[in-house]
């Protein structure tokens, strides 16, 4: 196994939340010049690929400008467009998989809307910063559309603790998009862990002084039934997507590795079930 825990991560190196809220936080996103009904356009971003019927990293965008960072924009943009570039060509390298990686314009995968009747052609969608999302009813009924019909969501890059209370309002959101499930943990025996890679969660535990607390992972469960499949999976306290953007500079490699593990894990996993 130590060959393997370093040899994916290398490959790098070869060439009750509604409309309502969110006018009450408009005022605050909007002092980064954005509106906060409208989208931001990430600077590398120009078009969306056409589907082709290839498996094409779908990143998920809400409205408004909330949790911005410089370049990286808002939330939900965070790590693009090279967490998923790297991601994607891992999947290339490591799996039978043949994923859309980059043309001009688009690079790593497409920006879905929730309310984006697109979002139904990918079984698989990345939503990073859920802390920043203030949903409208269309995209509270799109996430409970795609989720009932088979789709897989990736939630990551947020805590459980703080000032913000990211996690207590992103259980609030949940409850009007899915009011029957509930949010459970995750346990390490879970076949997720091991759907391609074994991984070993306690180098990926960032811990201390990055966010509030040891990692969990948690999931939303088809009938609340921890024998069913996992319709999404929570990165609390964690951030895959930074380990994937980072990697090919040499970052923390291990927890990069582990970080690649889980993704290709999620991925062959929401395939397969």
């Amino acid at each position: 196994m130590n060959g393997m825990r370093w040899g994916v991560a290398a490959l790098l190196l070869l060439p009750l939340v509604t409309a309502e809220a969110q006018r009450e936080f408009g005022g605050r996103r909007r002092m980064f010049g954005g509106d906060p009904n409208e989208f931001y356009t990430p600077p590398d971003w120009q078009k969306n690929t056409p589907y082709d019927g290839r498996f094409t990293f779908a990143r998920i965008k809400y409205r408004g400008y909330e949790k911005f960072n410089g370049r990286e924009g808002p939330g939900w943009s965070h790590d693009y467009p090279r967490a998923e570039s790297h991601f994607m060509r891992i999947i290339r390298e490591i799996t039978m998989i043949r994923p859309f990686v980059e043309t001009e314009g688009t690079p790593g995968g497409n920006i879905i809307a929730l309310d984006d009747p697109e979002l139904f052609k990918y079984p698989v969608a990345y939503f990073s910063e859920p802390g920043g999302w203030y949903p409208s009813e269309k995209e509270i009924q799109g996430m409970q559309n795609y989720l009932r019909k088979g789709g897989f969501i990736i939630f990551d890059d947020f805590d459980g603790g703080g000032m913000m209370g990211d996690y207590e309002r992103f259980v609030e959101v949940m409850k009007q998009v899915l009011p029957e499930s509930r949010i459970m943990d995750v346990p390490e025996t879970h076949p997720i862990f091991d759907a391609f890679f074994k991984v070993d969660l306690r180098l990926m535990d960032r811990g201390g002084g990055y966010n509030y607390g040891r990692a969990r992972y948690l999931g939303i469960f088809k009938d609340n039934d921890p024998r069913k499949r996992i319709v999404a999976i929570i990165n609390l306290n964690q951030d895959i997507g930074e380990f994937w953007q980072w990697s090919d500079l040499g970052f923390n490699i291990a927890p990069s590795n582990e970080a690649y593990k889980l993704g290709v894990n999620y991925l062959i996993y929401a395939l397969t079930h």
